[in-house]
């Protein structure tokens, strides 16, 4: 195969989390970079949270330290991350490190993410965190597990505690790694794992050939000065052994391999090192290293130079000799990727037990499309990002219009203009602590532009015997100011609805507004962002019990909308029945509806009378409806009236877990849409978004 089939071959991404400092650990990163570039190409790194101390973080030192060193992409500092955590906000952190994570994936298609912690938080959270940004990136998850302290039968409670989790996260398992297996349990932990049934293992046991420090690892864990041997701090440590006796008794104590640990001061020490490496029958030791009182460098630097230069390392470092050996005691070895014979060796045992070509069919296999809430709102972001639009928000004085409004700036997603006494505003404002001083802020009581409004709304309504002074009045009320603002196209759409009643906000755009030409009414649809797909509910909010002429077009409508948001519409046309089952005046509309909006829109896929039911399960679908092009897979929903879908949609959004964005309203001719009095700011958000992409393709058809 070539590399270039290769490349198209690897169909996913990989998030490795539970990365600790073993070598075991460190050889799997090389291992899964090296396949990876091996068959797709160069791959990039990416870690969630930028580790707060770089220099003592394994996988940035490991990548770092390769020639050339390999950039590593962060989707947010550990600060940042700290300060949200500690804030609540803990989606508004998973929304900043998803949309570093696309920026980088839209430049490098393949990329390997390492897992990040808290910095002292629970083992749970760290995997919850962990496996979720794995689930919102669409990418195949790779737990690493230490069996370090555990015997056979806790570690397979450990595994079968994994396996439920992932299931009930919805993650996809690329495989998962249980490495430093005492040897003793190895074949156990073989024979068992094949109880737990579908769930790939790499078991991987410990291999004392790996366990040993180097010098290299010394010298970096204590902070060491290197005196003399540096070519050589790739030698591994054996036993640790102080020198506190005189120079015969030291000699007659020494072993292959040993790290001596000597007062800087002992010269006698120093000497009989340096003599013994010379000796045919003395042992050969790993390294010196000298402690407080500190060592006479120039001196030793002098001797070396008149002697043959030591096969060993000698190190200085600050602290006592037995504080030194305690240090020693508790460092673990990494992996060196410079120390490219143990970095062979490491590799080499890895590939053994990691299955390489079975992960690699598995990153082959074609991923099932996956849209997630955050993944939803972050094409949503850049979308609006893309061509920022003008939004008006009549409730300027509302606290959580407020805070939406800093988010949605900060994001430079739109431009805003606040409606509301100004002085309110502004305190408000500063006693939320808000970084809002530059936001346009238009009081209808008092602006020059409300005589003009009153003028346009009079000639539009005269026939409905409305007098200019009454019109001077409405346009002193915030949502028709703001909906003339979009008539006279100061701003490109409205949202309200916080703290205002659905009619309030719509009556305006009903009257100046106005429908689309080919649309007999205004109608509403819910985007209700599943775990894994969105779904569009209509109509749930403005029409309480449409006829089958209404219906089709309330369909059509939300096939329209379905389609903006990259939906592929595939509309149910739900009743109590399904096909030909039931009979009544209820199902029979649904029945007409349907026949009408397929006569209007051949080209949509359009099934009903159908059940919820057979709407969304494939396999009721195939009993109910078997030759249906939407039955089991459905996208869009029409309701038989406004009963029936706004209950549905408040009983999925809470039964499941869904955001629901909306109601977006379908049929003006420029986009207005209405907020729940009891959304909360994300709902504001989102709703703002939506209309400024909805304003986007309003703009574009309006162009010549």
């Amino acid at each position: 195969m070539s590399a270039t089939a290769d490349a198209q071959c690897i169909a996913q991404n990989i998030y490795i989390t539970g990365v600790d400092d073993s070598i075991c650990n460190s050889a799997l990163i090389l291992a899964i970079m090296e396949m990876l570039a091996g068959h797709a190409g160069a791959c990039r790194v990416f870690r969630p949270i930028a580790p707060a101390h770089a220099a003592s973080d394994a996988p940035t030192c490991l990548l770092q330290g390769r020639e050339p060193a390999e950039p590593i992409h962060y989707g947010c500092d550990s600060e940042q991350a700290g300060q949200l955590l500690a804030a609540g906000q803990y989606q508004e952190l998973l929304k900043r490190i998803l949309e570093q994570y696309r920026d980088l994936q839209e430049q490098h298609e393949h990329i390997l993410c390492l897992g990040s912690d808290f910095g002292g938080g629970s083992q749970q959270a760290e995997f919850e965190f962990n496996s979720d940004l794995a689930y919102h990136f669409g990418c195949l998850l790779l737990p690493v597990i230490s069996a370090r302290g555990l015997d056979a039968e806790r570690l397979l409670e450990h595994l079968a505690s994994l396996k439920h989790n992932l299931a009930e996260r919805k993650c996809e398992l690329l495989t998962c790694v249980v490495n430093q297996i005492p040897p003793e349990h190895y074949p156990e932990l073989q024979t068992a794992a094949a109880a737990l049934g579908d769930f790939p293992l790499a078991l991987i046991p410990t291999d004392p050939n790996l366990e040993h420090l180097t010098l290299d690892n010394i010298a970096q864990a204590l902070a060491a000065t290197v005196l003399a041997g540096g070519d050589a701090l790739h030698r591994e440590a054996g036993p640790c052994k102080i020198a506190a006796m005189q120079a015969p008794e030291f000699l007659d104590r020494l072993a292959d391999g040993d790290l001596i640990i000597a007062p800087g001061d002992r010269m006698d020490i120093l000497l009989a090192c340096l003599v013994s490496q010379n000796a045919k029958s003395f042992p050969q030791i790993a390294g010196l290293l000298l402690t407080e009182p500190a060592p006479d460098a120039p001196r030793i630097q002098k001797l070396l130079h008149s002697l043959e230069q030591p096969r060993f390392p000698i190190l200085a470092v600050a602290g006592d000799a037995l504080a030194a050996a305690l240090q020693v005691g508790q460092t673990l070895p990494r992996l060196d990727p410079k120390d490219q014979r143990k970095t062979a060796k490491a590799l080499g045992f890895i590939e053994n037990h990691l299955h390489l070509f079975e992960l690699k069919q598995r990153l082959c296999a074609p991923s099932r499309p996956k849209m997630t809430p955050l993944m939803f709102e972050y094409e949503l972001l850049q979308r609006a990002k893309a061509n920022p639009r003008h939004i008006v928000l009549p409730e300027g004085e509302e606290e959580r219009i407020l805070r939406a409004a800093e988010i949605l700036l900060y994001r430079r997603a739109v431009t805003l203009t606040l409606l509301g006494d100004e002085t309110v505003i502004r305190r408000k404002i500063k006693t939320l602590d808000l970084k809002l001083n530059n936001i346009a802020i238009i009081d209808p009581q008092t602006s020059p532009w409300r005589d003009e409004f009153a003028e346009i709304y009079y000639q539009a309504r005269k026939h409905k015997n409305i007098s200019l002074a009454s019109a001077y009045d409405l346009m002193g009320d915030v949502s028709y100011f703001g909906t003339l603002m979009i008539q006279r196209g100061y701003a490109d759409g409205m949202v309200s609805g916080a703290v205002h009643s659905t009619q309030h906000t719509i009556r305006p755009a009903f009257e100046i507004i106005k429908t689309r030409p080919g649309v007999s009414l205004v109608s509403s649809v819910f985007l209700m962002c599943m775990p894994d797909r969105v779904l569009v509910f209509g109509d749930c909010a403005v029409n309480p019990n449409p006829d089958a002429e209404q219906l089709a077009d309330i369909a059509i409508s939300a096939a329209a909308t379905a389609q903006k948001f990259n939906i592929e519409p595939k509309i149910a046309m739900l009743s109590y029945a399904t096909g030909d089952s039931g009979k009544g005046e209820a199902v029979d509309k649904v029945r007409l509806a349907t026949q009408i909006a397929k006569q209007l829109r051949p080209d949509l896929k359009i099934d009903g009378p159908i059940q919820y039911d057979a709407a969304v399960d494939r396999d009721v679908a195939h009993t109910k409806l078997p030759d249906s092009e939407v039955a089991g897979q459905a996208s869009v929903f029409i309701f038989p009236d406004l009963n029936t879908g706004n209950n549905t949609y408040k009983a999925v959004q809470r039964a499941a877990n869904a955001v629901a964005i909306g109601p977006i309203l379908q049929g003006l001719n420029k986009p207005v849409n209405d907020l729940s009095r009891g959304c909360t700011v994300a709902d504001i958000v989102n709703t703002v978004i939506i209309t400024a992409i909805q304003a986007q393709e309003h703009i574009s058809r309006a162009a010549p």
